[in-house]
């Protein structure tokens, strides 16, 4: 029977991770950073990458990596989502990793688990698993086209480009143009990326290197999911024994204990769902069905978990200065970042057969 209780080491991950957030990634400088035109924290990045050796978490130990699992990067990534921190992690070292982990491409491999350079995978962020993206042409050598909905590929050092000739190139950020989209969850944003006689360095197969990436991208969202569902609960449990109204806490209202023991609940849930994901995706044991399992409950939760905590903070939570907002637009927009729920549960559908009338 697989054991989805958080391991000590596991644990102990969290702690550093959270202290390290703690400290470096209060919500004041994450909102200061979403007006600025540099969104991403690098410094903040570079702890994690370069100082803790998160980026390598995945990658195994012989080619320059941690030789950890699945487990322990969902961990980091529900931290990450508590703090709605405004680094690559997903993007780098998650899915443009196990793109590389699908190629032969070891000293690339290498360069992104040490955190020197960060690597985007140039397919959609709305992109399911198993969904169609789109892929640039190959004349001569050199790449021609544009991507749109690229994550993180504004601090990207080196893209990983699918081509219409079936092979992943990765191609350096100076040989392609990034102009940024407008997106609603500003620490996390998205860009367009023009490639106009690129030169690239074919590094593998890229229908099977996208499929592995992405179905890893979504199966770990679950836990940054999990993240934004958590900080948000907790947060307006804390604010509702703060609030009062007729002399008294508002949290002692029956119905708003109704509210919080039902988004309990479904939180609770995802928290079974998303390490479930990441346990199967670090042992390989059904791992399609874990992550469609997961990505088909975790969107609403998240969601309503930001909704919820939105109303319930009464005024505060519609202002700016209140971090709500940024929890609310990362589950938002996670609720369609590597495909839909209603993607998810059709996918579900079809691995389990069991189709609708």
């Amino acid at each position: 029977m697989t054991d989805l209780l958080y391991s000590e080491e596991e644990e102990a991950l969290r702690a550093a991770v959270r202290d390290l957030l703690t400290d470096h990634c209060d919500a004041a400088s994450v909102i200061k950073r979403t007006e600025s035109d540099a969104p991403h924290d690098l410094s903040l990045w570079k702890s994690l990458a370069d100082g803790m050796g998160l980026a390598g978490l995945l990658v195994p130990e012989d080619k320059g990596g941690q030789g950890a699992t699945h487990r322990e990067a969902a961990v980091v990534l529900e931290e990450l989502g508590r703090a709605v921190a405004p680094v690559p992690y997903l993007t780098s070292a998650v899915v443009a990793t196990e793109a590389l982990l699908a190629c032969d491409a070891d000293d690339l491999l290498a360069e992104l688990a040490s955190g020197r350079r960060i690597g985007a995978l140039a397919v959609a962020l709305n992109v399911a698993p198993r969904g169609a993206f789109r892929t640039v042409r190959l004349e001569d050598g050199l790449l021609y086209g544009e991507l749109t909905g690229i994550a993180d590929a504004a601090v990207a050092d080196v893209l990983l480009v699918p081509a219409e000739d079936g092979g992943l190139y990765a191609v350096e950020a100076a040989e392609v143009a990034v102009a940024p989209q407008v997106s609603l969850d500003l620490t996390r944003p998205v860009a367009t990326v023009a490639f106009d006689g690129a030169r690239g360095r074919l590094v593998g197969d890229g229908g099977p290197a996208v499929r592995r990436a992405l179905r890893a991208g979504a199966g770990l969202l679950a836990s940054e999911q999990l993240g934004v569902a958590d900080w948000t609960l907790t947060e307006t449990v804390r604010y509702l024994k703060e609030r009062k109204q007729f002399n008294r806490p508002v949290g002692g209202f029956q119905a708003l204990k109704h509210r919080l023991a039902q988004l309990w609940l479904e939180v609770v849930n995802l928290r079974a769902a998303a390490r479930n994901s990441a346990d199967a995706l670090a042992t390989g044991a059904d791992a399609d069905v874990a992550v469609a399992v997961a990505q088909a409950y975790a969107a609403r939760v998240a969601v309503h978990a930001a909704e919820e905590a939105l109303q319930l903070h009464g005024g505060i939570g519609m202002t700016w200065e209140h971090p709500v907002h940024l929890y609310l637009k990362r589950a938002k927009a996670d609720s369609i970042a590597y495909g839909t729920a209603g993607a998810h549960r059709a996918e579900l559908a079809e691995l389990v057969d069991l189709q609708a009338p």
